[in-house]
């Protein structure tokens, strides 16, 4: 179907879409970004040259690249060299310079600044940019630009670098993407630019083959978010952004309380210019002009603000008012600031140093730290690192009890985290919070007492005497459980045909630190291979001293039923074989839960300490009486299957939409008796207990093989607690895509 109001919404990206061409023809596109600056990605910049897609050498200053605008002047090309410090080539990891392996993983950099040789054509505009939403649909165009290829696409996960959207219309994606603006029409910004897309061309043919008619996968494009964009370039010219338009008014008229004098106008106004890459008036500039220099910026509100206030450190205004005083025209000024830009309250150079701390931090995970400071937040979330903590956190005010913002609360609480392996790491995180909270307004004494506080709390969490501490709404304490974690190995198994041959994906998470993705099996492999590279991540990746790692796998829920628990290794191994389903706490998760059964997810969580249990046996088995218990019982977070095995999968999809965080059942005994040897297996054991109970029952019947009645040889355990859940990339059917070129 045809969008009318396509043309209408997209003019902007219009004016900004840029074609990268080729030896014969468009190769990828880009966007502009500043009056002579276009950006895309580097290896769409290496395929107009005629390079390999992932070479790393910046191109040589003489190679001209040919570049159009072909919703704007289609006749007409422009030349641009790659800017100086603008190329940041693909690579494999986060840091360094390691070759990338076309179609392994999600790599790291991947673009160029490319500066154009003359102007670009009338109509070009700069595209605004704002950060991605999740659940904000966005469109792309193919390097050509022609409207007729726009794709639809909703963000699906953020997995860093990247950002996984799932198409969901407009024509099938293929290869000239890359580089092209992610396009967001309700905000009217660009969110991110797409660096690879992929689609199952064998579930495509099979479609094909079959009239067209068989349910489809969608295609995935991945994107380079704003964030990564901003980190991996940070000196290039502040973005601009969508026109803002609430509480303008009110910012013109606070600034013109604040800055009373030519001078001190004339001075903030040469303070922006320089911020911005703008030519400073002098002459003529008044308060207006600064509001719109701010407002068409990324973070121009918060550079507002630092501007005034080192101009009237040098011009006070007439009433004794200066900057960070309670004197009345600078709070207003910081009240109307905050309409303005609620998300906002970091400069440009803040935001970009606390990015390189957190980047070095080792101990604080994101999920616990959002939990540690919000902790009765229930949006869901899509955090990839501790620095979309704090993107989220900047648009959270002080309250009355509680004068320390929770984004410098978050700053505090992993500084403290920080102080057992890096007290020089430490030490720079509280001078960042020392400087930012005078800047802000926030009492120092206030932050110092938090802080002092937080350390209190952190020390009871931690003495071996101490009772435990009460649990809150996210599964641990406020303060404290950010360095009390288990160590695990989550592996994502996406079964592909059947369920003997799994493609997959292993995380490891060592106590307490970031996860990090250490294995991708993009190729069919049976579930011996499975765990053996389970074996080999526990004996290289994680240390299990002093508590034993936790294995979980993430399914989707139609193959929580798979004997998981079972796998072993081939016999050849050093050792024998390996059976992590009594050797190591095996649980199964979920990978996905919806919107509709979060909030159940959530409700359960919060009562998690005092929940009840549910047994469900014959009488239970119909979903729908299954479905009335759960309704009725909102608090119960454990649920024990003792019906007919065949019923057992609706029950458990049944239990995923109810939120349930444990589900225990025998995949092939059934009656009123196993449901009470299960119960009474559970009889005492407080929820996070429950793996290490079932790992020794499944222990138990491993050492006794020849007496039936242990019931440990069939368990399976879904148990989907609030703890850490790495991000999954990949798409389903998964076969990673190789970059469009």
């Amino acid at each position: 179907m045809i969008d009318m109001h396509a043309d209408v919404e997209d003019t902007a990206l219009h004016a900004a879409f840029v074609s990268v061409l080729g030896g014969s023809g468009p190769v990828g596109a880009g966007a502009l970004v500043a009056d002579d600056l276009v950006l895309t990605c580097a290896h769409v910049v290496n395929s107009a040259l005629g390079r390999d897609q992932f070479d790393q050498a910046a191109p040589p200053r003489d190679a001209l690249l040919r570049l159009a605008f072909p919703l704007v002047d289609r006749e007409r090309e422009v030349s641009a060299r790659v800017e100086p410090g603008g190329w940041r080539p693909p690579r494999a990891d986060a840091i360094g310079r390691a070759p990338v392996v076309p179609g392994r993983l999600a790599h790291h950099g991947d673009l160029a600044v490319l500066r154009l040789e003359g102007s670009a054509p009338p109509g070009a505009e700069p595209a605004p940019f704002q950060l991605h939403d999740c659940e904000r649909e966005v469109v792309a165009l193919w390097a050509s630009g022609n409207p007729v290829t726009t794709i639809r696409a909703r963000p699906r996960v953020v997995a860093a670098p990247w950002v996984a959207l799932d198409v969901v219309g407009g024509v099938g994606v293929s290869a000239g993407y890359s580089g092209g603006p992610l396009w967001d029409r309700a905000r009217q910004a660009v969110v991110g630019l797409v660096v690879a897309v992929h689609e199952d061309t064998q579930a495509a043919r099979a479609r094909a083959g079959a009239g067209g008619h068989q349910d489809r996968s969608p295609a995935v494009v991945y994107g380079i978010s704003l964030p990564a964009i901003e980190s991996e370039l940070p000196r290039m010219p502040p973005l601009r952004v969508p026109a803002a338009r609430r509480g303008v008014q009110q910012l013109l008229a606070a600034l013109e309380g604040v800055l009373t004098t030519p001078a001190s106008v004339a001075q903030c106004e040469r303070w922006l210019a320089a911020r911005f890459g703008f030519p400073a008036r002098d002459l003529g500039t008044d308060h207006a002009r600064l509001v719109r220099l701010a407002v068409g910026s990324r973070r121009g509100v918060p550079e507002l603000l630092e501007a005034a206030r080192t101009t009237l450190a040098q011009h006070p205004a007439p009433d004794g008012g200066a900057a960070g005083s309670p004197g009345e025209p600078w709070e207003r000024l910081r009240r109307a600031a905050r309409i303005v830009s609620p998300t906002e309250c970091l400069t440009l150079d803040q935001r970009r140093d606390l990015a390189g701390l957190l980047a070095r931090c080792r101990q604080a995970t994101p999920d616990a730290l959002l939990a540690a400071v919000l902790p009765y937040d229930a949006e869901p979330r899509a955090l990839s690192g501790l620095a979309d903590v704090i993107d989220v956190l900047e648009a959270y005010e002080p309250t009355d009890r509680q004068p320390v913002p929770p984004l410098l609360r978050a700053v505090v609480l992993v500084a403290g985290e920080e102080r057992q392996t890096a007290d020089q790491l430490t030490e720079d995180l509280q001078a960042w919070t020392e400087r930012v909270a005078r800047r802000m307004g926030v009492p120092w004494a206030a932050v110092c007492q938090f802080r002092a506080d937080a350390a209190d709390r952190h020390a009871a969490a931690r003495a071996p005497s101490a009772p435990p501490p009460p649990v809150d709404g996210a599964g641990g304490t406020a303060a404290g459980r950010l360095g009390r974690a288990v160590p695990r190995v989550q592996i994502e198994l996406l079964p592909t045909g059947g369920s003997a041959l799994f493609t997959y994906q292993i995380w490891a998470w060592d106590a307490g630190a970031q996860p990090r993705l250490v294995v991708v099996q993009d190729r069919d492999a049976a579930s011996t291979r499975v765990v053996e590279d389970i074996r080999r991540v526990l004996r290289t990746e994680v240390r299990e001293d002093p508590e034993t790692a936790l294995v979980e796998f993430f399914v989707a829920p139609e193959w929580l039923g798979l004997a998981i628990d079972t796998w072993e290794s081939d016999e050849g191994d050093e050792g024998g074989a390996f059976v992590p389903g009594f050797t190591r706490r095996l649980v199964v998760r979920t990978t996905t839960r919806t919107r509709e059964c979060y909030a159940g997810w959530k409700r359960r969580t919060a009562a998690l300490a005092s929940a009840g249990r549910l047994v469900f046996g014959e009488k239970y088995a119909d979903h729908k009486v299954a479905r009335a218990n759960l309704e009725v019982r909102p608090d119960v977070g454990t649920v024990v299957l003792c019906c007919d095995p065949a019923r057992h999968g609706q029950l458990l999809r049944q239990c995923v939409q109810a939120g349930v965080h444990t589900v225990l059942w025998h995949r092939t005994d059934h009656g009123e008796q196993v449901g009470l040897d299960l119960s009474g297996m559970l009889e005492g054991t407080e929820p996070r207990g429950v793996p290490e109970a079932v790992r020794l029952e499944r222990a138990k019947a491993m050492a006794e093989p020849g007496i039936p009645t242990h019931r440990g040889g069939q368990l399976s355990l879904l148990h989907d607690p609030p703890d850490h859940r790495p991000p999954p990339l990949a798409p389903e059917p998964w076969v990673l895509a190789e970059p469009a070129s």
